[in-house]
């Protein structure tokens, strides 16, 4: 019989249903991918960053199809990224990968939208962000650089977000050289925009917030947050440091449209309370679920 750390610490199988669910959205996420690309952006001369950005400009002085390039740059990190991150975020972005370099292939030859590269920046970096973010969403991404960014990261004192940075400014740069200056400033919008989008995918537009309150008034307000924003609360025991006084820390979590009402009911009661708002990825279990005001 397997011991209880065994069992905790093996990997569990993903259920059937969830496989399928992860399938659909890395498949849709990895074909809008590929019509933001084809459809808005490389018809009109505009690249996005990483190794997308490298593929579509190789692809334009060689004879190389720009699906082709989209494999073969981004192996050498998918082998990377199985090393580091483990096999199933290598199979996922794996597929994701051939999915693009599909879509590119059969959307090659469908006509561009328009030849506005304003309108091709901002439509296609909305189409690229919304793909992307359902890819990194279910587990995958559709970008070898960010890999690279983390090993990166763990040899020199800059961030992954710093790394990645660097990167894309390089290769966006290098787009004024082949394509013009005009269309790099472009992709650089049209990068900025689908970055944007990328989080608003993850996040969802109804991104939750916690908050921690410390207040001599925490029954009051725990009893406000209650009655007015129908939120749960939780009372955690603290200390402060330097008085040693014992204090009650109130936990909650709301929605981010339910900021302003909270902190009115904290100011409300006690002015003079310490307030501190962040945001939060994803929230599961416990009692999220709001209560009925009355």
């Amino acid at each position: 019989m397997e011991s209880l750390q065994e069992q905790t610490t093996n990997h569990k199988k993903i259920s059937k249903t969830k496989l399928l669910q992860r399938i659909i959205f890395i498949t849709l996420g990895a074909a809008l991918f590929s019509v933001g690309l084809e459809i808005f952006l490389v018809p009109n001369n505009i690249i996005d960053g990483g190794i997308v950005g490298i593929s579509i400009i190789l692809s334009s002085v060689t004879p190389l199809s720009l699906g082709v390039l989209l494999i073969l740059l981004n192996l050498p990190f998918l082998f990377l990224g199985y090393k580091q991150i483990g096999k199933t975020f290598a199979f996922s972005t794996l597929y994701a990968v051939i999915i693009m370099s599909i879509g590119t292939f059969f959307l090659n030859p469908v006509p561009v939208l328009t030849d506005d590269p304003l309108l091709a920046s901002v439509f296609g970096g909305v189409i690229l962000g919304v793909g992307v973010g359902m890819v990194i969403r279910y587990g995958g991404s559709m970008d070898g650089t960010e890999i690279l960014a983390v090993l990166f990261n763990t040899k020199t004192p800059f961030s992954v977000g710093e790394v990645v940075m660097f990167f894309n400014l390089f290769i966006l740069g290098s787009a004024g050289f082949v394509f013009g200056w005009d269309r790099a400033m472009y992709s650089l919008i049209a990068y900025y925009i689908a970055f944007k989008v990328i989080d608003i995918t993850i996040d969802g537009f109804d991104q939750s917030k916690s908050v921690w309150i410390i207040s001599d008034e925490h029954t009051r307000i725990g009893e406000a947050l209650l009655a007015r924003l129908g939120r749960g609360v939780t009372y955690l025991n603290g200390e402060g440091a330097y008085s040693r006084d014992e204090k009650k820390v109130i936990f909650t979590v709301i929605t981010r449209l339910e900021e302003a009402k909270l902190k009115n009911i904290v100011e409300d009661i006690d002015p003079t309370a310490f307030l501190a708002v962040g945001n939060i990825h994803d929230v599961k279990g416990g009692r999220f679920k709001k209560k009925n005001i009355h």
